[in-house]
């Protein structure tokens, strides 16, 4: 089995997910025989916010750069991004390193095309809906992708940035997302939702809400357990 390399911290919440996650499914699937080898880079998550909301770019690859290096020095062979906004400078990275890293939004536009979904929404941070490295892979694939109204999008941001990240769960905000997911299929006739942020799965799922939750988490998990488990 391939040893699998995280860039962890962003945030703290969705990484034990994928450390979890990863070690249960892989042991599950080996009829208890293996456990995943597993390297997380843990980044300073509040450092990645101020670069990315002050649009540095160049520092954001450079510090992403160094920890996947890392990775790659203690032999991780699978190394993927663990937070869908640092996406936001995927390909510069992948250039700079030369590894071909498992990427979330790829791993999402599979799963919608096998699931045959046509119109979707996507919630995510304040960068990953308004810019376009969540959405361009799903819109080249003929997929038709819709984001809340600019107030909803800000607020769906704050709760993000202030709760989620720091694992607080409120079901106010719960109330408050199901609501915007409810308007969303009514203006634009969705049929799922994208959770584009890997710590909305901590408050959002299929139990929970009115359409199809796809889990961005769960869905590059399974992509990484597929890579490292290949003969």
């Amino acid at each position: 089995m391939k040893k699998i390399g995280l860039v962890g911290g962003t945030g703290p919440e969705s990484t034990i997910m994928y450390y979890k996650e990863l070690n249960a499914t892989i042991d599950q699937l080996s009829h208890g025989k293996e456990m995943p080898e597993l390297s997380i880079e843990s980044v300073n998550f509040r450092k990645i916010w101020r670069l990315i909301e002050a649009g540095e770019k160049e520092s954001l690859c450079d510090y992403l750069t160094e920890k996947i290096h890392h990775l790659v020095d203690c032999g991780a062979q699978i190394i993927s991004l663990t937070a869908c906004t640092t996406h936001i400078v995927y390909e510069e990275v992948a250039n700079r390193t030369g590894v071909s890293l498992v990427s979330i939004p790829k791993a999402v536009r599979d799963e919608i095309l096998a699931k045959g979904y046509k119109r979707v929404g996507l919630l995510g941070t304040i960068f990953t809906m308004e810019q376009d490295f969540m959405k361009k892979d799903l819109v080249q694939a003929g997929i038709e992708v819709f984001v809340p109204e600019k107030e909803d999008r800000e607020l769906i941001a704050k709760r993000i940035y202030e709760e989620l990240e720091v694992g607080v769960v409120k079901e106010s905000t719960l109330r408050e997302f199901v609501e915007i997911i409810n308007e969303m299929k009514q203006d634009h006739a969705i049929e799922a939702i994208i959770l584009g942020c890997t710590e909305l799965p901590l408050i959002l799922n299929n139990n929970n809400c009115t359409l199809p939750c796809l889990d961005s988490v769960q869905i590059h998990i399974k992509r990484l357990i597929n890579l490292a488990m290949e003969e």
